[in-house]
């Protein structure tokens, strides 16, 4: 046929390829509401598992959701009230302070000796470092300027309200939502859809649940620890920590490390016994919190978190990063679940 109607056959693949090119420009200009989209449903499988916990403890649907809603808001506005005011506070003080911490640092006695064994690196590398922070061009270009930096915090409060009210209508409907897609499915097939479908979401919401568990258990840890050796800006890095441990194995390896290099410039012992006593939380959190928390979640390999990880981070940043894992588990659950009993009836 496409020998004998050339034309036809070139008017119907441009059709085609002009249809995805325009397909794929609705989706690139449409990224942002998509994404937060993706965000809210993940954030309200994520609290699923809670309202579940609610109606074993003699709730109904309706009730435990009603509580999960009030819960998630008070969480959210307790947070928004009380820590970011404190964040920007010590943001401000952290940048205005930082030359000087410098200048404090290389006058130790311990730095004196760490530059004359490295030839004068360790001066140089922090002397660059205090320039750089009391250069104006530096912030202009982190911040790509202050009117681009003004529009993006004000377009990430703006997505942030959006993602916040669509987990709460999320929430409420998840089991409207998750029964008018069922439908979709044909009637033959169905019940096995609905119960693959129903344990992959349940799995990747107990994941999510206790990611944030064991990730807010650090972020309450590193901020009493900072606190206790004297580490100033301590709740500005817990804050960090919180959504960087959210991704596992790496998440708690780089606050570790972030801590360590802050604790530094208090004194070296802070720094030691930061580190000591962020390898033994690792082990805590590793074979005592990680197995209590995370249930019946589906476990993903250390080598899967690594790829995802960093998939994910090069394609949205931190973001990515969070949102890839528990995707890798569902995927994982699948294979697990699906195509490994396909294989073996084979």
């Amino acid at each position: 046929m496409f020998h004998t109607r050339p034309l036809r056959w070139g008017f119907v693949v441009t059709l085609g390829v002009l249809g995805a090119l325009l397909l794929a420009l609705i989706l690139v200009n449409l990224q942002n509401v998509l994404l937060s989209v993706f965000i809210a449903m993940f954030i309200a499988l994520g609290l699923d598992p809670l309202i579940r916990w609610f109606q074993r403890r003699g709730l109904k649907r309706g009730g435990a959701i009603v509580a999960v809603i009030l819960l998630f808001i008070v969480v959210v506005v307790g947070l928004v009230w009380a820590v970011v005011p404190s964040v920007v506070t010590q943001i401000q003080q952290f940048v205005v302070g930082i030359p000087n911490e410098i200048v404090r640092l290389q006058s130790e006695a311990w730095f004196e000796n760490l530059s004359e064994s490295t030839g004068g690196i360790a001066d140089h590398v922090t002397t660059w470092v205090s320039d750089a922070v009391a250069d104006p061009k530096t912030w202009a270009t982190i911040g790509g300027g202050a009117l681009a930096f003004g529009l993006a915090v004000a377009d990430g409060i703006s997505t942030s309200i959006f993602v916040f009210i669509l987990t709460i209508y999320f929430v409420a409907t998840l089991d409207t939502m998750k029964r008018a897609g069922y439908e979709l499915v044909a009637a033959s097939q169905r019940q096995r859809f609905v119960s693959y479908a129903e344990r992959i979401m349940d799995s990747v919401g107990r994941y999510l649940s206790g990611m944030v568990v064991l990730a807010f258990c650090n972020a309450v840890f590193s901020f009493i620890l900072l606190t206790v050796v004297g580490v100033p800006y301590a709740l500005v890095v817990a804050v960090v920590a919180l959504f960087i441990t959210l991704i596992p194995l790496v998440g708690t390896v780089i606050t570790t490390a972030l801590m360590t290099v802050i604790a530094l410039f208090t004194s070296p012992a802070a720094a030691i016994i930061v580190l000591a006593t962020m390898l033994v939380y690792m082990q805590v959190e590793a074979y005592l919190l990680t197995p209590r928390v995370m249930g019946k979640a589906v476990q993903v390999p250390g080598s899967v978190v690594l790829i995802s990880a960093l998939a994910g981070g090069t394609l949205l940043g931190l973001l990515g990063a969070l949102v890839a894992i528990p995707i890798s588990a569902a995927i994982i659950l699948i294979i697990r679940e699906i195509v490994v009993p396909a294989k073996a009836r084979a």
